[in-house]
């Protein structure tokens, strides 16, 4: 039995993911959610709401954002961007 390849997700693909997760931490419409929205200005999140995001999409992608990484994310768009450099 042959094992699967492991295929980076297409950045669509991440967008949507990335999409899903902010709605439901921040408990805002998904349509809401767009590449330039700011997580804090646009979406509302205060300090532990974007420490949590940072968390579930550790947890979601497989991937660990460090602090200094997580500091320079503040848009979905920067999530997505760093979550397709993480997999490359």
């Amino acid at each position: 039995m042959r094992r699967p390849v492991f295929t980076a997700m297409s950045q669509e693909a991440i967008l949507e993911k990335v999409r899903s997760i902010v709605a439901e931490q921040l408990s805002v419409d998904a349509g809401e959610v767009k590449p330039e929205s700011n997580f804090q200005n646009d979406l509302g999140a205060d300090s532990l709401d974007t420490v949590e995001l940072v968390m579930a999409l550790e947890e979601a992608f497989d991937i660990e954002i460090p602090d200094e990484a997580a500091e320079g994310i503040a848009t979905v768009g920067d999530a997505v961007k760093y979550i397709e450099d993480k997999q490359a």
